[in-house]
């Protein structure tokens, strides 16, 4: 599932060892939807994940998650666990030409000369 969003807090970071040995790590954010009326939706990166895809609080990203639910002591929890984040970068779109260069932006033209009628553009 993929849901994109604001990051509005990012909460600190836990580790620990499991009990196998392992050592593991976690870090929790909170993103606002774009809806009409926002959504705040809680979700986790685990392990690799953590290091893999920085994020910082304002940054608007596009999360791929999976929803999990399980039950400890008669009472369910819910997690959303991402496993990809796509940082939008507003404003850095640049065009390019079929080579893979930037193309340039047109020429404005100088309309302060002070040319006659006969000089306009249209």
């Amino acid at each position: 599932m993929e849901i994109k969003g604001k990051v509005i807090l990012a909460l600190p970071e836990q580790s620990g060892v499991s009990k196998s040995g392992n050592s593991w790590k976690k870090r929790e954010y909170v993103l606002e939807t774009l809806d009409n009326f926002p959504k705040k939706i809680h979700f986790d990166l685990f392990g690799d994940r953590a290091d893999q895809y920085p994020i910082a609080v304002g940054e608007t990203i596009t999360l791929s998650f999976d929803i999990e639910s399980r039950e400890f002591n008669g009472r369910w929890y819910t997690s959303i666990r991402g496993w990809k984040v796509d940082k939008d970068n507003v404003g850095a779109a640049v065009n390019t030409d079929i080579t893979g260069g930037a193309v340039p932006p047109p020429p404005v033209p100088d309309f302060t000369s002070g040319g006659s009628d006969e000089d306009l553009p249209f």
